[in-house]
């Protein structure tokens, strides 16, 4: 009995030494979170979403964004794919199918539907549902994820690669490595071409132009915060913080270009994964793990 239980003893320090000298998928540094702002103020809770209308309840999987065309039907992307259109009768009906994962969605002034889908790039749509690929790289890098868009009055698209150096699939990677892999970009249909704006934020997720579209606001998901970047003016092609230290992970931000911004964090801030941060060995530990072991978000609108 001693022999046995001193040889489940030597084979699981075995599989802990094999564990350990294993090389993580991450390369990891050291982040100290601000500590979350309390839920009061303009932040306590309330219930009035519940007083939401449910458009396509069980229908659709996955709208990262939704877009509305000029007739008032709603376009939302799925997780498999496919973007459906939902009509204003109810009826839904799929759209196009791009066979990647369609996120950020916006309707530009020639009735394309422009597209960044975090595998395919940034795409366009016309109202046939024929799609057409305008861009897969920046500056020699291609697209790893990208993610959001907004459009400029003069048909330029901003919008960002979240991480150049983790997909889809990987996004929790990018958590827990707290490098900063994501991207501003720009896209010019006039010539084509698109451009990096601005490296190095932390998962660049969501995007909105200002009024004037004198500057656009990046969520950096993984930082709490929302970034602005100035276009025009004496501080054009320099960044700021617009707003830190926010209860949750800032997901989509839009604007009504009257002055007004909508921003949605997809969940509150994680305990665990703040307390985490500050110690990269053990974060690259972790990152080994299957993810099942790995700090859960919780639900909440």
């Amino acid at each position: 009995m001693k022999r046995a239980f001193c040889g489940i003893i030597v084979i699981l320090f075995i599989f802990l030494i094999i564990f350990l000298i294993r090389t993580p998928p991450i390369d990891p540094l050291a982040y100290s979170p601000p500590p979350p702002p309390g839920l009061s103020g303009a932040l306590t809770p309330n219930s009035l979403l519940q007083k939401a209308e449910l458009l396509a309840l069980g229908k659709i999987i996955g709208p990262e964004e939704v877009a509305v065309d000029y007739a008032g039907n709603v376009y939302g992307g799925t997780a498999n794919g496919k973007i459906l259109r939902l009509r204003m009768d109810g009826t839904m009906e799929t759209f196009a199918d791009t066979r990647g994962r369609p996120l950020g969605m916006q309707f530009d002034r020639m009735g394309n539907l422009i597209v960044c889908d975090s595998y395919k790039g940034l795409l366009s749509i016309n109202p046939l549902g024929d799609i057409t690929v305008l861009a897969t790289e920046a500056d020699g890098v291609p697209f790893k994820f990208t993610d959001a868009l907004d459009i400029a009055g003069s048909g330029i698209i901003y919008f960002t690669d979240a991480s150049s150096r983790y997909g889809q699939n990987d996004y929790l990677y990018d958590l827990l490595e707290s490098r900063p892999h994501g991207r501003l970009l720009s896209y010019d249909p006039a010539t084509g071409q698109a451009k990096v704006l601005l490296h190095g934020l932390y998962f660049a997720n969501g995007v909105a132009l200002s009024q004037r579209e004198d500057f656009v606001l990046i969520n950096e998901t993984y930082r709490y915060r929302i970034v602005r970047y100035w276009l025009k003016g004496p501080k054009a092609g320099t960044r700021e913080i617009f707003a830190d230290n926010l209860p949750g992970f800032p997901d989509n931000i839009s604007g009504n270009r009257r002055g007004t911004f909508w921003l949605a964090l997809f969940t509150v801030r994680n305990e665990a994964a703040d307390r985490l941060h500050p110690f990269p060995f053990l974060k690259a530990q972790l990152s080994k793990l299957p993810r099942a072991f790995w700090p859960k978000p919780k639900p909440y609108g």
